[in-house]
């Protein structure tokens, strides 16, 4: 196996746990593991192939929604994409754009909304095309979306993601990520529907992630995605294996 093929990490879920999961189908039996686990492996999408399958999820998942979705430029020098597979299939997915000498995604619709941040010295970062498919652990969704702080954050020292999504998406954010209000509901010109800009700040993040982190079931009357988070002592193994494939 090349070094770029391994993991960034690895995780179990038993199979057939309903409240563990986002959306209401479950996944191809195929996808079972042996044991009555399905073993996930979070990976970069440093190949054609790799992003072509990624894309796949998008398209499916998006259009399932009657968004319309852009075609995804081959390499773009200030964006990762990550996926998550099992069983060989890929499940999740999601870009992050790091704003660094190009614009983000989101400056088409907010760019006076994002330049008055910039003046306040904050570095941007927009977690973009994300998709999880039917059925999969919530999990899948925690520790693509943790990868990415890790990459941004304790990396990189970015400060701030913004996102752009359809207002009945808001509530979700703001429930399970702590994201807040910061530019209005505007068009969004890429997927043809409204969108409402939202903001979280990675030292909030960072702070949740420590408190909550790795719990799980445990994790009491914590109703946000945080508990499934890793734990912090996996981040130093999960930092490595990310800058190892692309720093």
């Amino acid at each position: 196996m090349l070094k770029d093929e391994l993991p960034i990490a690895t995780f179990v879920c038993p199979t057939g746990l309903r409240d563990l999961c986002i959306g209401e189908q479950g996944t191809d039996a195929r996808l079972d593991h042996p044991l009555d686990v399905q073993v996930f492996h979070i990976r970069l999408a440093n190949s054609a192939g790799r992003r072509e399958a990624a894309s796949l999820l998008i398209r499916k998942m998006y259009g399932w929604r009657g968004y319309a979705v852009e075609p995804e430029e081959d390499i773009e020098p200030n964006k990762i994409t990550l996926y998550a597979e099992t069983g060989g299939v890929v499940v999740g997915t999601m870009s992050l754009c790091l704003d660094r000498d190009f614009s983000l995604p989101a400056d088409e619709n907010f760019r006076d909304k994002l330049d008055g941040l910039r003046e306040q010295g904050r570095r941007l970062c927009e977690p973009s095309r994300l998709a999880i498919d039917k059925g999969v652990t919530k999990r899948v969704f925690a520790s693509l979306i943790h990868i990415s702080y890790i990459y941004s954050h304790n990396i990189h020292g970015f400060t701030d993601y913004i996102i752009e999504v359809n207002p009945r998406h808001v509530m979700f954010y703001k429930r399970m990520l702590g994201f807040r209000d910061f530019g209005g509901e505007r068009p969004c010109t890429r997927v043809g529907a409204p969108a409402v800009l939202l903001r979280l700040e990675l030292d909030y993040m960072g702070d949740q992630i420590r408190r909550w982190g790795g719990l799980m079931e445990a994790h009491g009357e914590e109703r946000s995605f945080y508990p499934y988070f890793f734990p912090t002592w996996d981040e130093p193994g999960i930092t490595a294996r990310l800058m190892g494939g692309r720093n």
